[in-house]
């Protein structure tokens, strides 16, 4: 698979990853085996990225990782990025964002992932204030300095969290939602990153699942899925569920999104496809159910590009359906 770099991170990584929220909570229950499948699966199909956050079943996709490199043995599991994130554990309040909470929350992902070094670790969409403060970011230094985190990055919501971080020295990465339902980044982020040599890590690709097309007005979602509890950000930013996009106008706008698949590739592929194709972005971080959705994700990265009629198309369907509902938002 095509692997990628930024100038700040100084590691290559898949230009397809895997996400693991759904291996920890959130999206209805997923068996140790299954998840310790997902993670083969990807792995197998190429993938040499892992993200993941404390938060996630309150350590559960942490640990599932973490016994899946052990199994994967050293020189293999070495040749793996895997990123976790930290700030969402307690309250979200920017007094919490301390060099000694800091380290608290590492050792614990170190614990659980198994590694004397992380990665790469992220604040995890903390508070808004949390970006400007340079106490925060000299404390993420102390974590890089004492060997606890090889680089560190952040998870934004919005446009313009990303750009106070980018401005930041020493931010090797951005995590920001990028799909076909949210475009905003593309003019707003993607060229900054790219300039200051910052990876962007795009995540919730397939909008909640929206843009597989696999979705009707009446399916019923788990009550432990956030899709079914978070429609209304009661829980968490609603812009991670259905990307902030109503559902009903989100199902009928991904039905439009599916005709536009080319032979031979799935919609929720051509989502993916598109993602990759906008210059700057780094790699993209699909979650898996199955060993299936992770095998035909990570064929994505094989398809060819998407030519230009298609990429226009998703703009007019954007600027007819989606634009009006989230791109003043994030």
């Amino acid at each position: 698979m095509e692997e990628r770099t930024a100038g700040r991170l100084g590691r290559s990584l898949s230009v397809i990853g895997l996400g693991t929220w759904q291996l920890g909570a959130d999206w209805g229950q997923v068996a140790e085996e299954d998840a310790l499948a997902v993670l083969a699966a990807a792995v197998d199909s190429g993938v040499t990225f892992l993200d993941t956050a404390d938060v996630y079943g309150d350590g559960r996709s942490e640990r599932l990782i973490g016994a899946f490199l052990r199994g994967l043995g050293s020189a293999r599991a070495g040749g793996i990025v895997v990123a976790t994130k930290m700030g969402r554990r307690g309250p979200q309040d920017p007094a919490e964002f301390t060099l000694d909470n800091f380290r608290r929350w590492n050792d614990r992902s170190r614990e659980f992932l198994g590694v004397e070094t992380l990665d790469l670790v992220q604040l995890h969409c903390p508070p808004g204030a949390v970006f400007s403060s340079a106490a925060v970011y000299e404390a993420l230094d102390a974590l890089v300095a004492e060997k606890r985190t090889a680089a560190y990055g952040v998870s934004v919501e919005t446009c313009a969290e990303a750009l106070e971080a980018i401005a930041r020295p020493h931010v090797a990465s951005v995590q920001i939602i990028i799909n076909p339902f949210r475009q905003k980044p593309l003019t707003e982020v993607l060229g900054a990153a790219r300039e200051a040599g910052v990876a962007v890590i795009a995540r919730v690709p397939l909008a909640s699942g929206l843009l597989s097309g696999r979705y009707r007005h009446d399916t019923v979602f788990a009550p432990e899925d956030h899709r079914a509890y978070n429609r209304d950000g009661s829980s968490f930013d609603v812009g991670e569920t259905f990307s902030g996009v109503d559902y009903d106008t989100g199902v009928e706008a991904a039905a439009e999104f599916a005709a536009l698949a080319p032979e031979g590739a799935t919609p929720a592929q051509t989502a993916l496809r598109w993602v990759i194709q906008q210059p700057g972005v780094t790699t993209v971080i699909p979650g898996a159910r199955n060993a299936g959705q992770a095998r035909a994700n990570s064929a994505a990265a094989a398809l060819p590009a998407l030519p230009e009629a298609t990429l226009e198309a998703v703009r007019e369907l954007y600027d007819r359906r989606i634009r009006p509902l989230v791109h003043h938002r994030w």
